[in-house]
């Protein structure tokens, strides 16, 4: 079955249920769109509920004085190692208490400190305590309630287990509407004006993430076969302390936040030496590629090499299971007492910096197709994610999004088209060789003979197929995004941010201060693209 066997109208379809999704489609419909919702899984299963963190912000009245959006800035700058775009940067960092205080109008609630103030802490590459948190450790969970709490009640309507497989487009390439598929096979289409994708990331790459099941690239995917362009699809942030659970741990692995090691707590190894001592002037709370990076080095210098982890000393963090109840209950299951050990951790896939080129308003550069959050590439992150940069991301843009697409309407610039669309034909990898190779090969360390590799694996094992489940589809994602953060990794011969060669371990700024962007050749395969030609602005 590949034609679409029923048919639903809107004036702005969102795919995604996290905190970018939710957040634009209220306010879409608060400025009167017919809004309707797409999810592949239940309403809260993204990513979103995951982040333990908190959002980086700076409030009036609930910081101190010597903190100011001026110095956000400038830390997201320098963790973005020369890639991030200034005033994307100033746009999505000053939009911040804006989007944080309509916020909690919708009802989120964040934690107090003594003085009545919101309690902050401080996490790796902040130069200040500004990071505003919920439940200690459980701000996502807090922020996706109160998000779904505020679309409740039918107030925003939500399509559950039905994956976005491709866009539907006119004539002129404009997009006009969504082909989605539910889990029993059966497919439609969803026809508006706008697409918001609203995805998330790609974490399932890799055989070891903090991210949920869900995270398979779906709507990077989605955007370069309708013709849009991605940028820093490189720069995969691995987040440096996900706990440990053993030798070849396999999917999710439960997250300790950075805010631990905000709150006091130190890497070591197993001799109790001090892991970031003399590697970077913060040592323990320098920017995550940093921490990943030394860590993995650590690792690999071991004698006899047999070490595959590193500990995270928490014992003298004061009321450790009231400050992060999550972190806790996952150190327990695992047998851990934070307050009496070290807690076992070790690198995994977290966050993807790059994605769909698109503005702050969410535009991308095809009509009708806007992206926001983890999938989109705002030039917010540049080679590496500030930490709690993403809930705020999805916030401002999430917003501005919902904003362009009402103004793009009034201007009568969006198509409306019926639906005429049919499940598409692409390559498929094996999942579990992709995971391997990716791993093996593409994560924190790499060089262009194991990127080759790579390359050769997914050559293969893919094969053509008609993408008529959800698995295939996820997989068919996957397939692209492998292959063109391979193409942009075999590129840059330098190490920056997130991106480590170690065949080529200098950063080099003559040549590569710059964003490489991937579109789809004809063939549909990802190639480098001229930046200048096929990106809103990327230099």
């Amino acid at each position: 079955m590949s034609t679409p066997l029923w048919e639903a109208g809107a004036d702005l379809v969102v795919v995604g249920t996290g905190v970018a999704g939710l957040t634009a489609a209220l306010r879409a419909r608060e400025l009167g769109l017919r809004v309707l919702v797409v999810t592949k899984a239940g309403q809260a299963d993204g990513n979103t509920r995951w982040a333990q963190g908190g959002v980086a912000v700076v409030l009036p009245g609930e910081h101190d004085a010597g903190d100011t959006v001026e110095a956000h800035v400038a830390d997201t700058l320098v963790a973005g190692a020369g890639l991030c775009d200034e005033d994307a940067v100033r746009a999505v960092v000053g939009g911040g208490p804006a989007a944080v205080t309509a916020l909690r109008r919708r009802g989120a609630v964040f934690d107090a400190a003594a003085d009545g103030r919101l309690a902050r802490t401080r996490e790796g590459g902040h130069s200040a305590f500004r990071v505003v948190h919920a439940g200690g450790d459980a701000t996502g969970a807090e922020v996706e309630r109160a998000l779904l709490a505020a679309a409740g009640d039918g107030r925003v309507p939500v399509l559950e287990r039905h994956v976005a497989v491709d866009a539907v487009r006119t004539p002129l390439g404009q997009v006009c509407g969504l082909l989605v598929l539910a889990d029993d096979g059966v497919p439609g289409v969803l026809t508006a004006p706008a697409v918001l994708l609203a995805s998330g990331g790609l974490g399932q790459l890799y055989q070891a993430t903090s991210n949920p099941e869900v995270a398979t690239g779906d709507g990077l995917a989605l955007a370069l076969r309708a013709g849009a362009v991605a940028a820093d699809v490189e720069f995969v942030q691995f987040h440096p302390t996900v706990l440990y659970t053993g030798r070849g741990a396999r999917g999710r692995c439960p997250l300790v936040t950075e805010a631990v090691r905000g709150e006091g707590a130190v890497l070591v190894d197993a001799t109790g030496a001090r892991v970031m001592r003399g590697v970077h002037p913060l040592e323990d709370l320098a920017p995550r590629d940093v921490v990943a990076a030394a860590i993995t080095r650590h690792v690999a210098d071991a004698p006899g090499g047999v070490d595959d982890h590193v500990f995270l000393d928490a014992t003298g963090v004061a009321d450790f299971a009231r400050r992060f109840p999550t972190v806790h209950a996952a150190c327990a299951a695992a047998g851990v007492d934070p307050a009496r050990q070290p807690i076992p951790v070790a690198p995994a896939a977290h966050f993807a910096c790059g994605g769909v080129v698109s503005d702050v308003d969410g535009r991308t550069g095809v009509t009708g197709l806007y992206a926001a959050g983890e999938v989109a590439r705002t030039g917010l992150h540049g080679a590496n994610r500030l930490a709690s940069n993403s809930l705020l991301e999805g916030l401002v843009v999430g917003t501005r999004a919902a904003e362009a697409v009402a103004a793009d309407l009034a201007l009568g610039v969006l198509a409306r088209c019926a639906g005429d669309a049919e499940l598409p034909t692409a390559p498929v990898a094996d999942r579990d060789s992709l995971q391997r190779v990716m791993s093996r090969y593409a994560a924190i360390g790499r060089d262009a003979e194991g990127l080759a590799v790579v390359g050769s694996v997914l050559d293969l094992s893919t094969v053509d197929r008609k993408l008529d489940t959800r698995e295939l589809v996820e997989d068919a994602a996957l397939t692209v995004a492998a292959r063109a953060l391979i193409a942009a990794a075999a590129e840059r011969a330098e190490s920056r941010g997130c991106h480590v060669r170690t065949d080529a371990p200098a950063r080099d700024d003559a040549r590569w201060a710059r964003s490489q962007v991937v579109r789809l050749n004809p063939s549909g395969q990802p190639v480098l693209a001229d930046p200048v030609a096929d990106s809103r602005g990327v230099a």
